[in-house]
């Protein structure tokens, strides 16, 4: 059934927003960089960037980098409107459609919003094939000359819901949560299919990699040397924020 009253979406977005909050501040978050100054939480952070995770791990980002003057990308499925909610209480700016199929409207908001905020993509979504990245990221940073920084999330033997096409990440209550970004990736500018291509497999490589790695010091609960933990951030940075 679909939810059509922008009073009941709005509710839902409220209430999902509590239900998610609640939960995943009972996790042990721990991060490593390869370089922090990609965060945008931490006062380093220069320019503006465009972040890649799958999207079987959205609820990561959601609760741990909200208010950092970051616009996400989300689909134009029903199933997304309640999550848009979320995104704006959250503190997200969100862009509504796909960066490869159909999407010139949001290819053409995307390009407005990188003037002044961060993007965030997840380059599988919005119905797959499961962890593998379309080239709609790869194009879009070429075009802007933003750089691209990729994150690795993992959990401690999360319940999965088999029947999605993501196999979508729930984590158990108290457990572990990690977190690994890479540096940023600069893309050339005017590349060719054959160019997209070799970035786009590129990334995806490291995505996948980054994402087993996560899963695997989630699971193990090992400490690595350069780990770091995750604070929420709890406040808007407007010193975060480019100027056109």
């Amino acid at each position: 059934m679909k939810i059509r009253s922008p009073l009941l979406l709005k509710f839902g977005g409220l209430s999902t927003l509590a239900a998610i909050r609640t939960w995943m501040s009972t996790l042990d978050y721990k991060a490593a960089y390869y370089d922090r100054a990609v965060d945008p939480a931490f006062s380093e952070c220069q320019g503006r960037k465009i972040f890649l995770f799958w999207h079987e791990y959205i609820l990561f980002p959601l609760y741990v980098r909200h208010h950092c003057n970051i616009a996400m990308l989300l689909s134009r499925h029903q199933d997304a409107e309640v999550l848009s909610h979320v995104a704006r209480m959250s503190g997200y700016g969100f862009i509504r459609g796909s960066t490869n199929r159909g999407g010139v409207t949001a290819l053409r908001e995307m390009f407005r919003t990188s003037r002044h905020m961060h993007l965030t993509i997840t380059p599988d979504g919005p119905r797959g094939p499961r962890r593998h990245m379309a080239p709609g990221p790869i194009y879009l940073a070429s075009k802007l000359d933003m750089p691209l920084v990729v994150m690795g999330f993992g959990y401690d033997r999360p319940w999965r819901f088999r029947r999605a096409w993501d196999q979508f990440a729930v984590p158990r209550p108290f457990s572990r949560a990690r977190a690994i970004a890479s540096g940023e990736i600069h893309v050339p500018p005017n590349l060719d299919r054959k160019g997209i291509e070799h970035y786009r497999h590129r990334v995806e490589t490291l995505l996948n990699r980054l994402t087993l790695e996560c899963e695997a010091w989630a699971a193990a609960g090992t400490r690595k040397q350069e780990q770091t933990t995750l604070w929420p951030s709890t406040a808007p940075l407007p010193r975060r924020r480019v100027a056109a």
